[in-house]
């Protein structure tokens, strides 16, 4: 079976690059998460576990599901920052967008009259 190709005088374009990010990683980790915190007490109850235990089993995994949810975005919204202040260029050692000119202090020739 040959590769399928493109339109003449078309190029054929490159296949999607992942995302270095992740993209939808995160969400597809906490899909699968809350659908184990389902699954695994289904089958706890289906081995002949006690339902108080496959209920705190549910609720465990529920809340570690959860934590790891807020970590999750938590360093998605660090990533992307990151990314955002790369793309910025630098103005200076601190920030400053003149040479010096607007900093403080004493200069000398001012224009208030001296007695």
């Amino acid at each position: 079976m040959s590769a399928p190709r493109s339109a003449p005088g078309r190029r054929p374009s490159p296949p999607a690059a992942p995302d270095p990010a992740g993209g939808d990683t995160a969400s597809g980790v906490v899909r699968w998460a809350a659908f184990s915190c389902v699954l695994v007490p289904v089958v706890l109850l289906w081995y002949g576990a006690s339902l108080a235990g496959a209920t705190g089993t549910a609720l465990g995994l529920a809340a570690v599901t959860g934590v790891c949810r807020v970590l999750l975005r938590q360093s998605e919204r660090g990533a992307a920052r990151m990314r955002a202040e790369e793309r910025v260029p630098h103005r200076g050692r601190h920030h400053r967008t003149g040479t010096g000119a607007h900093r403080g202090g004493r200069h000398p020739g001012g224009t208030t009259p001296v007695n």
